[in-house]
């Protein structure tokens, strides 16, 4: 009788510890990425004059909580599974830059479409008249694998070499 007990017992362990290898991964797309700066009066709603709290139709990520003007990535997710835990990686490169720098938001993405307005803002980012020249952005598990990537055109062209200079 505790032989048999036993032999379901692992039985359903081993089950269980396997059963994530025959599940299908979840399927991860980046619709669409929009950059733009946004200067922090366009994220002002009427509730806010009645003294509510923001709230936006979008989830609402910044690199500086208390500021909202800055340059936002406004990133549209389908996804068929919930991806709680998971980390937003925006790599970007400011110009007169030759090194990216790199913003990380954790990220409780829900099921189905949902639009992630992701912000470099207050002293993370210089101004309203500077654009990234290159950008990156990744959505990553909480393992750290990548799930998903999207990036600008420019962040696909290889380095450009050193500038020399002739020495007479």
């Amino acid at each position: 009788m505790f032989t048999r007990i036993l032999c379901r017992f692992r039985l359903a362990v081993f089950a269980l510890v396997f059963a994530s290898n025959w599940l299908p991964a979840a399927s991860v797309k980046i619709v669409r990425v929009w950059p733009d700066y946004r200067a922090a009066e366009s994220f002002v709603r009427i509730g806010e004059y009645f003294g509510r709290k923001e709230h936006a139709p979008e989830l609402v990520l910044r690199s500086q909580e208390d500021s909202r003007g800055g340059y936002y990535f406004l990133t549209r997710f389908k996804t068929d599974q919930a991806l709680p835990g998971s980390i937003l990686a925006l790599e970007y490169v400011l110009p007169g830059d030759e090194a990216p720098r790199v913003q990380f938001f954790p990220l409780d993405l829900p099921r189905g479409s949902r639009v992630v307005l992701a912000g470099l803002t207050g002293p993370d980012w210089p101004g309203a008249a500077i654009a990234p020249s290159a950008w990156r952005l990744r959505l990553l598990g909480p393992a750290g694998d990548e799930l998903a990537r999207q990036q600008s055109f420019l962040w696909s062209l290889p380095p450009a070499p050193p500038a020399t200079t002739a020495v007479h």
